[in-house]
């Protein structure tokens, strides 16, 4: 009996190991069709402020005194660009929505994780006066949070 059924757990196995290979197959080529659009969408490199505007820098910090954005209130004018400059730790930047309800023009998605030591996110200011939060996604709990203040 157990030779019976020896072929038929051979042959189930070596469908099911097809089918996983040809399911891993595919994700792969749909993953790397939709990165170029992805990565054509977000901001790249260093951005230049606005004729008159000036660049402020916000220092992304892990240390003794915890997660932090150094300043974490930032005032900059309509185009002046914000330039989140990572000093120690892996971190990233994100405007959420829900945080600044009845608002827009800030960044939709946020940064890439900063990893490496002056790595930069750039933000031109394009916004309406007032003021937009910010945060760090894995140390927001922490109270790594920020206000960017549109005067």
């Amino acid at each position: 009996m157990s030779a019976s059924r020896s072929p038929f757990i051979i042959l189930s196995a070596a469908t099911l190991a097809v089918l996983a290979a040809c399911g891993g197959e595919s994700k792969p080529t749909a993953a790397s069709s939709s990165a170029p659009p992805a990565a054509a969408a977000a901001p790249s490199g260093p951005q230049t402020p606005d004729p008159g505007g000036k660049v402020v820098v916000v220092e992304l910090s892990s240390d003794a005194n915890g997660n932090y954005f150094k300043p974490a209130e930032v005032h900059v004018k309509r185009g002046d660009v914000v330039r989140y400059t990572l000093k120690v730790g892996v971190h990233n930047v994100h405007f959420l929505a829900d945080s600044n309800a009845g608002k827009s023009g800030f960044p939709a998605s946020p940064s890439d994780f900063l990893q490496l030591p002056g790595q930069t996110y750039d933000v031109l200011v394009h916004l309406d006066k007032g003021s937009y939060y910010f945060q760090c996604d894995p140390h927001a709990a922490l109270g790594m949070k920020g206000h960017l203040i549109v005067e």
